[in-house]
């Protein structure tokens, strides 16, 4: 539980007229919203797009471009990982992605990017689209598998073929693309841990680089929590969902995948580095972008390091400095307000809860904290201090000789512990 409730200090995005500077942006962020099927489970800003309708697509990259081009204007970023997400970025037309692409190198964001990672449905996979990715400067896909069983693809509403997935991933290697991550989901309503090992069997097979588990998550206002509430499906039981996770651990690891963060596994190799050591700066300081070594998500460390970034497209959230805003999730408020659409969620951590984000993040890693990151930024006095002893009595935290981490018990209760010190 939290100790006390953030005070949170509204503030706008800052405008060019605020003479930033130079600015030390680490990662860019483009929101594609088009999904041609709305999953049961998901949350995220999304809009089916319908048979037919390819001027919402044109209008949508135009002002995706013409926001891109507003901030470069102000911040003048030169991030060194760039991540497209959606709903469906793979669903956006061939001649649209080239136009973006050809835009985004104009405008100079590609200078200094060694991850490019774009996400994937397979059943969306072409290698026409591929090869002008690749083109582009594309160098890393993020594929949602979610699940090779059927059943469990239609409890979460996808409608992808499993068999797509391996031709997909084919399609990738010949377009000269080899570093990509699966996304699985696990705890599913039915599913087995005999059905969780043929889905880690499946995936392991295309030999990815980065696998993605994530537990079944049931988030409000989604089709899935709907069907739960009226008794139409069940959640897996709670015991059963930490013997996945559990299994999930030791499968990953005796394939040689190093358990990086939470929920996520990069293929070991000669160039990993040690991640988790990027909070040794004070949460108001800019850090150094980390390290470029392509097994581990880049993108993702950047936010886990709370470094800043920027989010362009609807429903993208920035983060610069401290401050933290995000477009409005609606398409056509987003098109209206072209090239600087309407924004929400302004707000300033004070530094007492600016820590307990950096807490927060940092654990979520497993490599955890530096003790000289906690011994500087949690004072004697901080009560959070009687807690980390109170976690490290009770075997949910560990102290190394150089860092404050989760222990593997802990890990099963991640959230809960990590909430305890916000």
């Amino acid at each position: 539980m939290q100790e006390c409730n953030p005070t949170i200090h509204a503030v706008q995005a800052p405008s060019r007229d605020e003479q930033i500077g130079p600015r030390a942006v680490h990662a860019l962020y483009l929101h594609v919203p088009f999904c041609f099927h709305k999953c049961h489970y998901c949350d995220f800003y999304s809009l089916v797009e319908p048979a037919g309708r390819p001027d919402r697509q044109e209008a949508f990259t135009d002002a995706l471009i013409a926001e891109l081009t507003h901030n470069v204007q102000i911040y003048r970023p030169k991030p060194t990982t760039l991540f497209v997400g959606g709903g469906t970025p793979t669903l956006l037309r061939v001649d649209l992605w080239r136009k973006l692409l050809d835009a985004m190198h104009a405008a100079g964001v590609m200078e200094q990017v060694t991850e490019f990672t774009v996400e994937a449905n397979p059943e969306t996979v072409t290698p026409e689209l591929l090869g002008v990715l690749a083109g582009g400067g594309v160098n890393r896909v993020s594929m949602g598998a979610q699940s090779f069983n059927t059943d469990q693809l239609k409890t979460l509403e996808r409608w992808h073929d499993p068999d797509t997935v391996p031709k997909a991933v084919a399609m990738l290697h010949d377009a000269g693309i080899s570093n990509f991550n699966l996304d699985l989901i696990f705890a599913i309503p039915g599913q087995t841990l005999d059905a969780l090992d043929h889905d880690l069997d499946r995936a392991l097979s295309l030999s990815p680089t980065h696998l993605s588990c994530y537990s079944l998550i049931f988030e409000p206002n989604t089709p899935l929590t709907q069907k739960m509430k009226m008794g139409r499906i069940s959640p897996v039981g709670e015991e059963l969902e930490r013997d996945m996770y559990a299994h999930v651990i030791k499968r990953l690891d005796a394939a040689g995948f190093e358990h990086y963060e939470v929920s996520n596994w990069a293929r070991k190799g000669t160039g990993n580095r040690d991640q988790g050591s990027g909070l040794t700066h004070p949460p108001s300081a800019i850090a150094h972008p980390p390290s470029a070594d392509p097994r581990y998500c880049q993108h993702n460390l950047a936010y886990w390091h709370n470094h800043n970034w920027l989010g362009l497209g609807p429903s993208a959230a920035s983060h610069v400095e401290g401050k933290r805003w995000k477009n409005e999730a609606h398409l056509a408020r987003y098109l209206a307000g072209s090239p600087t659409p309407p924004t929400t969620d302004h707000e300033e951590l004070p530094q007492r809860q600016r820590i307990g984000e950096q807490i927060m993040l940092g654990l979520r890693l497993r490599q955890g904290l530096a003790l000289d990151w906690v011994d500087e930024h949690i004072p004697p006095a901080d009560p959070r201090r009687d807690t980390v002893e109170e976690l490290i009595a009770i075997g949910m935290l560990e102290r190394t000789a150089t860092r404050l981490r989760l222990t593997h018990n802990g890990l099963f209760l991640a959230d809960s512990v990590i909430a305890k010190l916000l």
